[in-house]
């Protein structure tokens, strides 16, 4: 039972030993790009203001010293919605809800920061490892805290987005299973549970694309 349930984010369709499933992460370099070429429409200055609005809070998290990384944190942002929302479609291999797309995701991003605050800002990273107005006696213990909590931020960020992804999917697959063995008067009971289900889906894949693209930026902000 097991098995089968969880055969629904395993890459297994291949070509040439190569995972055709992952391919649905490309799938935005073909959709995307057109809305450059074409006349002003409604999803375009939707798309407009949602990335207006993004560099806007991006740039008071960072600062006014940006020098453009508010873009690559909006690029960020765009790609994990598209794959969350692809996911979202049947038949359509999840990209985010494996370890392997979000640690690749999160990991060059706080390594690249981490290098970054201990070269050029070593004494304000020390800082960090020690809040104000810590007692002396507490101070091996919060840098002790400080530097797991540190480490950790990329797991928690890989792993915060896959398990959304994951539960998600796994409880519409769960109900949409019982349907064949429930009676004809609940079906339109199951129906509903299911639309409000994907209603609550779209939803998370939103919140949880901002959550990751703001924490990038909030720990990237700590380092200047």
């Amino acid at each position: 039972m097991m098995t089968n349930l969880f055969s629904i984010f395993d890459p297994s369709t291949y070509i040439f030993n190569l995972s055709i499933n992952w391919l649905s992460v490309f799938i935005g370099l073909l959709i995307i790009p057109n809305y450059f070429w074409i006349s002003t429409n409604r999803i375009l200055l939707l798309y407009n203001n949602i990335t207006l609005g993004l560099h806007k809070e991006f740039k008071m998290l960072i600062g006014n010293n940006t020098h453009g990384l508010t873009f690559f944190f909006i690029s960020l942002f765009i790609f994990i919605i598209f794959n969350n929302f692809m996911g979202l479609f049947p038949y359509i291999f999840t990209g985010t809800s494996h370890l392997s797309l979000t640690l690749t995701l999160a990991l060059p991003l706080w390594l690249s920061f981490m290098m970054f605050g201990w070269l050029n800002h070593t004494q304000h990273m020390f800082m960090h490892l020690v809040p104000q107005g810590t007692p002396a006696v507490l101070m091996p213990f919060m840098v002790c805290i400080e530097t797991i909590s540190n480490v950790i931020r990329p797991g928690t960020l890989a792993v915060r987005l896959t398990a959304n992804m994951i539960a998600g999917h796994l409880l519409l697959t769960l109900l949409g299973n019982t349907g064949n063995t429930m009676p004809s008067i609940l079906l339109s009971v199951l129906i509903i549970t299911q639309l409000a289900l994907l209603t609550l889906e779209a939803a998370v894949a939103v919140i949880q694309s901002y959550v990751f693209a703001v924490l990038s930026t909030l720990y990237s902000s700590e380092v200047n």
